[in-house]
């Protein structure tokens, strides 16, 4: 018969607790604890949460808990702070107050927080974004400013190793809008261990600089307009091993993950993630979002996806360190409100995302002139052509895309122009007529491969960047089939609401030409003798649970989606009602530090403004 996790509270008494997503709980472990129990299996069920009454300013992004004070951090990046709930009754946070960091740094914006064993990190913006940026240490308590370092251009993630004493940011280094200042990305390795004076040691990409061509070769993604790898690498997300010696970081625009040596401050490694063949069988994708809102998820040759993971958290099975990625897919999209730019000035931005039926229009492109042709494309050619013998079974002829082109098939999908095209050696692309002939004189490229953005999956590397298992098409498949569910009660079919945005009502189908349900953050905890990954939906909504307790063959055990109002199309006129819109981060907390003895996950959904607390039901 099984047992409640109520009948066995008592018992909860450790969870191994690993996070990702910019943020997590209190990590220390007590030094003698009685062994917790495994479950069979588990639910989520939201019991609380608290709303900012914001809509689509990002008001609730990553969340941070302290068993101690039972202080619950959340980033609001609408006010660039942190909000600061009481959980001591998790069924109803409340505001207790707000962290400003403007008194560290004039200008501040909070992009990242993360808590250990009473003391507050958060990772602090610039004005411009450009600058060098902050980290910030601050009392769980009472909100004490502790101290306070320079670090990196816009740090965007921030973790403590599990010992305490180590702070890593991830400084992202984006451009300015116009693409003209462009700061290296690095992580910032910082000793924590007087919070009075943080010592900051910084681990770059200075030794990658002059290595352009190679590491292109090996498939990482170096593409920014004159930039060199170590302004081209932009730091996501930071996960640490167990020992504190090395922490892994996604490169999330390069596709790739840096591994860092966490004692002497250095980057050891730059590893390619490669891309995932869609026209293989257990990768499918639905490309359209202008098929008649029907559900068409199918093989697609010559689609490669480019996983360019957001988070990622780590954990061991097997004596063995593994990463565990969210696989959002990001495009760079500089400049992208700037009519000068759309005019074809190429020195007020970079745009590298475009349709694939403007793509290779047998006409050429320059109808999307003015509009949304990049001007770096418009420089390289006049046109792009689909190559016939990839891409044959939709209808492309030489010089004629045929029904690839048309909206149900390949023509609404989201791409990158940067990839794809044949190229010379010295990466010049190889010059095309219009009639698909390959000729010196011709203005047209030749896209043998086109690259779409994200794998809409998560997936489970080695510590050396191997894939070891993705979820495939899973994610799809499962949103539109009969045993999703949506809503707290689980009682609205999924597939009526297959592929929808977080900010739009009645839109089955609307991300599918995108990245699809866009998994975006994770949290990593074991329970026992198990290890589950929580993974948010960002468009979709909502988090799956696998149990990926053996690393080559994780299991769904659930998904839960606390969006409540699926129909009205502008969820903002029904904020109060409408549940949770847009998960982003997430940070797990065991048992035994749970302010009710019970396992939660804490949910911040940057969309609706809400954060979401849900208790985890164990069954044994």
């Amino acid at each position: 018969m099984k047992k409640t996790a109520s009948a066995l509270a008592a018992s909860l008494a450790l969870s191994t607790l690993l996070v990702a997503c910019g943020g997590g709980s209190d990590e220390t472990v007590p030094a003698a604890v009685a062994a917790e129990a495994t479950p069979a299996s588990l639910m989520l069920e939201k019991i609380g949460g608290y709303s900012t009454g914001l809509y689509k300013v990002s008001a609730a992004e990553i969340p941070a808990y302290d068993a101690a004070s039972k202080r619950l951090f959340v980033v609001n990046a609408q006010a660039g702070k942190v909000d600061v709930l009481n959980l001591s009754d998790p069924t109803k946070p409340t505001l207790i107050s707000q962290l400003d960091a403007s008194a560290v740094l004039a200008g501040a914006e909070i992009n990242s927080v993360a808590v250990h064993n009473g003391i507050v990190a958060v990772a602090i913006q610039a004005s411009p974004k450009t600058a060098p940026g902050r980290m910030a240490l601050y009392r769980a308590s009472d909100l004490t400013l502790l101290g306070s370092a320079t670090v990196g251009s816009q740090p965007d993630n921030i973790t403590f190793t599990l010992d305490g004493k180590t702070v890593l940011t991830a400084n992202e280094g984006e451009p300015s809008d116009d693409y003209q200042i462009d700061p290296e990305g690095s992580i910032s390795v910082i000793d924590v261990s007087n919070p009075a004076a943080p010592v900051v040691r910084t681990a770059g990409f200075g030794g990658y600089t002059g290595q352009e061509a190679s590491l292109r070769a090996q498939g990482i993604r170096i593409y920014g307009p004159g930039a060199s790898a170590s302004q081209d690498f932009e730091p996501e997300y930071i996960a640490v091993s167990a020992d504190g010696k090395t922490a892994w970081v996604t490169l999330q625009e390069n596709n790739a993950i840096a591994k860092v040596d966490i004692a002497n401050a250095s980057v050891t490694s730059v590893v390619a993630l490669g891309t995932k063949d869609h026209g293989l069988a257990g990768n499918e994708l639905d490309a359209s979002d202008s098929d008649s809102a029907t559900i068409n998820i199918k093989t697609w040759s010559g689609v490669q996806g480019l996983y360019l993971p957001d988070s990622m958290a780590s954990y061991s099975a097997g004596g063995k360190t593994y990463l565990v990625t969210a696989n959002e897919g990001d495009a760079r999209a500089w400049g992208e409100d700037n009519d000068a730019y759309w005019a074809g000035d190429a020195s007020k931005g970079f745009v590298e995302e475009f349709r694939v039926k403007h793509l290779i229009n047998k006409n050429g492109w320059s109808g999307r002139a003015g509009d949304d042709l990049p001007p770096q494309l418009n420089t390289l050619a006049a046109g792009g052509l689909l190559n016939p013998a990839t891409f044959g079974y939709c209808g492309a002829v030489a010089g004629d895309p045929g029904a690839c082109r048309a909206d149900a098939n390949l023509g609404r999908l989201n791409i990158t122009w940067t990839m794809g095209y044949r190229q010379n050696p010295d990466g010049t692309p190889v010059k095309f007529n219009a009639s698909g002939i390959e000729d010196p004189t011709g203005d047209r490229l030749m896209y043998d491969q086109l690259y779409s953005y994200g794998a809409r999956s998560f997936s489970i590397w080695d510590d050396n960047g191997v894939l070891v298992w993705d979820s495939g098409s899973a994610i799809e498949q499962f949103l539109a089939s009969d045993d999703c569910k949506l809503g707290s009660a689980r009682n609205i079919p999924c597939k009526d609401f297959f592929n929808s945005g977080h900010d739009e009502g009645s839109a089955k189908d609307s991300r599918s030409d995108a990245k699809g349900p866009e998994p975006e953050g994770l949290a990593v905890g074991t329970i026992g003798s198990k290890t589950y990954a929580f993974v948010g939906l960002e468009r979709m909504g909502g988090v799956l649970v696998y149990d990926i307790t053996n690393p080559q063959a994780p299991t769904r055990v659930d998904y839960l989606n606390t969006r409540e109002d699926w129909a009205t199309v502008d969820p903002s006129t029904v904020l109060a009602t409408a549940g949770d819109l847009g998960p982003e981060g997430l940070t797990f907390v065991p048992a035994n530090k749970s302010p009710n003895g019970k396992p939660l996950l804490i949910v911040g959904n940057e969309v609706s403004g809400t954060t979401a607390v849900m208790q985890i039901n164990l069954t044994y």
